[in-house]
């Protein structure tokens, strides 16, 4: 009650007082959020010490820092947890020796292991990842009896099949923040977990209720100088910082896992408790931001308004995020330049319009036209990607997306041929239909789609495109 109260004086301030006191309030607002968790501190059992292990050694685009899994040790150090980061993105042959030292010299009464990637997805020779994380689990078995609990986009796609596999006590599907702290409060006071949200145990088939936060401003966000130290050897390499201001995807785009993972309903943070971080992550060094939010435009009203608070600031930073190319207007695309955006992800996967529909996108061919366009206007770069080999794919719709792409003249291209199946999609129940998979495969493993007449063809296709055009990428 506290919290929401505080929101509507904020926005009533705003309309009627300016600027100055919506930023007071605004600090109302932070002071309301850390009485909700002192609240919670107070009604929790022993302090419980934590280690959090990422364990993402795969660079498929760029090193990535493990924002997620920050987010979740600086909630339950919030909460007055004892909490260890550990960050095994590294390839120097010493994770063994660093997960020795970690459990030895914290002796920790649970481990998270963090999941971020299942495979690659590429159908031609397709890396299955599990076993590096399983590798680590097994490790962690041989140095303490603790329990292991796994989370983690990957793992939320697969909660009871990865889990499984890898050999963990328990996992935690979806977010992780609330629920791993309540996960530590229960077994500080050796309760029963039936009450932990999201919690996936590996000796019972019963899953617990699923919940989400309805407000994002509730939970917590990392400090810059804690969770984030990081391999000596990517120090020089430009690392973009991922950053979430929203989460959920109600767009339903017939081959996507987000809404598994995050939900449908769209849910935000508030845009100057995003650039309040943003500030502190800059004054630690960083420069560089990646929004990975799945639609940065949505809701139009939003992401303007995020913009604003980034360029009230007055940050030198840079920022990439993904667009998606529909209902964009220029206003916007300027609010961005002028904030520092220099990117963004152009997932337009097709120039067909019979593909677009059947992949279930909202756009058409001329729209994402009109928009890279804008882009191109205010100097902000484009990387396209285009997805292809799915339902109702054909040879002709295959060169209609080449040569769409091509003349959008983007600064880069990336293909995809043959889209990776995931469960609960609209692809899956399609691959499913057609015999392309087995209704009883839990598609852990990667399996992929590829309209039929495309073997062999869209491969020799693609490949003579990119040969021509050194700015594209398979």
């Amino acid at each position: 009650m506290l919290i929401s109260h505080h929101r509507q004086l904020l926005k009533k301030t705003c309309r009627h007082n300016g600027c100055v006191l919506a930023s007071y309030l605004s600090l109302l607002l932070k002071f309301a959020v850390k009485c909700y968790h002192e609240h919670l501190k107070k009604n929790r059992g022993k302090t419980m010490r934590a280690l959090l292990i990422s364990a993402n050694t795969e660079q498929l685009q760029m090193p990535v820092l493990p924002m997620g899994l920050a987010c979740v040790a600086a909630t339950a150090e919030h909460a007055g947890h004892e909490v260890r980061f550990l960050n095994l993105m590294t390839k120097d042959g010493f994770q063994e020796l660093k997960l020795e030292n970690a459990v030895s010299g914290f002796n920790p009464e649970l481990i998270g292991v963090s999941v971020r990637n299942i495979d690659d997805q590429c159908m031609k020779s397709p890396r299955f990842l599990l076993d590096a994380v399983k590798n680590v689990v097994t490790s962690c078995r041989r140095l303490t009896p603790v329990p292991i609990v796994l989370g983690g986009a990957g793992y939320s796609i697969y909660p009871r099949s990865a889990l499984a596999y890898l050999g963990a006590d328990m996992g935690i599907k979806g977010e992780g923040e609330a629920a791993f702290v309540k996960l530590l409060d229960a077994l500080s006071r050796k309760e029963g977990l039936a009450g932990v949200p999201n919690l996936v145990l590996a000796e019972s088939l019963r899953e617990n209720k699923t919940e989400v936060l309805t407000r994002l401003d509730d939970s917590v966000l990392p400090d810059p100088n804690g969770q984030f130290s990081f391999p000596t050897e990517f120090k020089n390499q430009k690392i973009w910082l991922p950053f979430q201001t929203r989460r959920g995807c109600p767009m339903e785009c017939s081959f996507c896992s987000t809404a598994t993972i995050e939900g449908r309903i769209l849910r935000k943070r508030s845009p100057e408790i995003v650039a309040d971080s943003i500030s502190r992550f800059v004054e630690a060094g960083f420069k560089n931001f990646f929004f990975v939010d799945n639609t940065f435009n949505f809701p139009p009203s939003y992401a303007r308004e995020l913009c604003g608070a980034l360029s009230g600031r007055n940050l030198d930073i840079q920022w990439r995020s993904i667009l998606y190319p529909w209902k964009v207007e220029e206003d916007l695309i300027e609010r961005m330049a002028r904030a520092g955006c220099v990117e963004v992800a152009f997932g337009f996967e097709s120039g067909s319009k019979k593909i677009l529909r059947s992949l279930n996108k909202r756009f058409q061919p001329e729209e994402v036209r009109r928009i890279s366009e804008m882009l191109d206007g205010y100097g902000i770069g484009r990387m396209g990607f285009l997805l292809l080999g799915g339902p109702g794919e054909t040879r002709e719709t295959v060169e209609e997306s080449l040569e769409f792409a091509d003349s959008l003249e983007l600064e880069a291209m990336k293909i995809t041929t043959g889209i990776r199946i995931y469960p609960y999609t609209a692809l899956a129940a399609t691959a499913v239909a057609e015999g392309v998979v087995s209704p009883l495969d839990d598609l852990l493993r990667p399996a992929f789609y590829l309209a039929g007449g495309l073997e062999g063809w869209i491969e020799e296709t693609v490949s003579d495109w990119l040969i021509r055009r050194p700015n594209w990428h398979s």
